[in-house]
């Protein structure tokens, strides 16, 4: 079973949201980018929220992020899984990241969305209590994974309207 990485985090000291995924898959990881599946619809989301083009350049699409005081990051630095699918993630091989150092070089974040409920137990089980983010609210959203195509495009974007209700 291959030993996977996750990628730094996207952020600013500005940051007052905070997206985290679990682990990329395989596409992302090939492409070095976050969410470069051509059907995983995070980018699709941002740019509707965002109101940006969800095709624009990488870079580009990094910098509206940013503008918008939004981090993007997963709660695993590495694991083994074997393709894509967070179900094939060996528990045993998790390593969170370093969440409690993001947290005190980012103090103004107020909200962390959870990119579906993988994420969200990873972060519950694996990411050890932090004192001093008592402010830090929690909210699971559906997964923009293709692997979650049960729930339609439309259901998940007025779910993950609550991001931008925080900016407002």
């Amino acid at each position: 079973m291959p030993h996977v990485k996750s990628f730094a985090p996207i952020e600013n000291a500005d940051a007052r949201i905070l997206i985290l995924g679990s682990m990329p898959g395989e596409a992302s990881l090939k492409a070095g980018q976050y969410y470069a599946h051509p059907r995983n619809l995070f980018w699709r989301i941002m740019g509707e929220l965002l109101n940006t083009k969800p095709d624009l350049p990488y870079d580009k699409r990094v910098a509206t992020l940013k503008s918008a005081q939004i981090a993007l990051w997963d709660v695993l630095r590495s694991c083994r899984r074997k393709g894509s699918m967070d179900s094939n993630i060996d528990h045993g091989s998790l390593t969170p990241n370093d969440l409690a150092t993001f947290f005190q070089r980012h103090a103004k974040i107020t909200h962390v969305f959870f990119n579906g409920a993988k994420a969200e137990e990873c972060y519950r089980k694996h990411v050890p209590p932090i004192a001093g983010i008592e402010r830090i609210e929690y909210l699971r959203l559906p997964s923009t994974s293709p692997a979650n195509a049960s729930v339609s495009f439309e259901r998940k974007l007025e779910a993950w309207r609550a991001v931008t209700k925080c900016l407002a």
